[in-house]
């Protein structure tokens, strides 16, 4: 076999495998050498599973999502696990709007005390959402991460194609496809509108507190001090937009939907992350610019 398609990892093999922007223990299961797949890059590709995951969670994953399970990848697994636990305790509850986003997160903001048990037990049985990541986009998750913490790089600002861009671009290829189909002027159907609506206003209001690496946090300021009134939806692009859907599921976990309303939730997600796949290479960086030694210095001393 030649070099290039030589495994790194056996089958039976523990391993450290990514998820979001997580390591969890696996098992590689299978290795197989991809080629001319569609969505896929040609090369090594093994499928994992996920200690204590159900078996619908097995994937296959390429090379750049696994750790070896030794002492380097612990550490590893402990550094991300430390930073995600981070942005959960400083995180707060972003404000709601009246959208179809906001009114699946919203929640009543009193509760009485005589209720609290029996709302416990509902939250409990709530439906979950699963927002499934396509194969390329964890890839740029996980470079994305790799830029930013490991490489000391950043996202140049303001994006040429802002995330709000990249809903509305998203918006108007769903119109364009009801108007082929319909033979006259296609209208979006109003989850859509609002769903796309009540995304760009959900990251206006998350991105500060759980869509930055700490890295990331001095240009952040900066860049709020630049554009005091500007949404950062018309500001940051689809790298962080992309982060929102990894944490969408712990949000929604802790809202009041039912389970329609969660399938046309899903629907939606996994309509705009198509559309992300699809033009990944128009709406994300290939390389990020390189922080200033100045920038590198004084996040040191933070």
């Amino acid at each position: 076999m030649p070099d290039d398609r030589r495994f790194q990892f056996e089958e039976g093999e523990k391993v450290l495998c990514f998820h979001g922007p997580l390591l969890y223990e696996a098992k590689v299961l299978k290795a197989e050498y991809f080629e001319g797949r569609k969505g896929k890059e040609d090369g090594a590709y093994y499928f994992v599973h996920y200690r204590g995951w159900k078996a619908s969670w097995d994937e296959w994953v390429p090379t750049a999502r696994i750790l070896r399970l030794d002492d380097e990848g612990l550490r590893r697994q402990t550094e991300l696990r430390e930073v995600q636990s981070a942005k959960k305790a400083a995180a707060k509850a972003p404000e709601r709007s009246k959208s179809v986003v906001d009114t699946i997160s919203d929640r009543s903001k009193k509760r009485r005390r005589d209720s609290m048990v029996d709302k416990e037990d509902v939250f409990m049985k709530r439906p979950e959402i699963k927002v499934t990541i396509p194969e390329l986009l964890k890839s740029q998750l996980v470079e994305d991460w790799e830029m930013v913490t490991k490489n000391h790089k950043l996202v140049p600002l303001p994006r040429e194609t802002t995330a709000s861009q990249v809903l509305d671009q998203f918006r108007d290829a769903i119109r364009e496809t009801l108007r082929k189909r319909t033979s006259r002027e296609g209208r979006p159907d109003d989850s859509i509108n609002e769903v796309v609506e009540g995304l760009k206003l959900y990251f206006d209001k998350a991105l500060g507190n759980i869509l930055l690496y700490r890295f990331e946090r001095q240009q952040y300021a900066e860049i709020r001090q630049r554009f005091p009134d500007t949404p950062m939806s018309q500001i940051y692009g689809a790298e962080h937009l992309l982060r929102l859907f990894v944490q969408l599921p712990a949000l929604i976990a802790h809202t009041n939907m039912d389970q329609d309303a969660v399938a046309i939730l899903k629907d939606h997600f996994a309509q705009i992350l198509a559309y992300l796949q699809k033009n990944h290479q128009q709406l994300f960086l290939e390389e990020y610019e390189q922080a200033t030694p100045a920038y590198v210095t004084q996040m040191q001393r933070q």
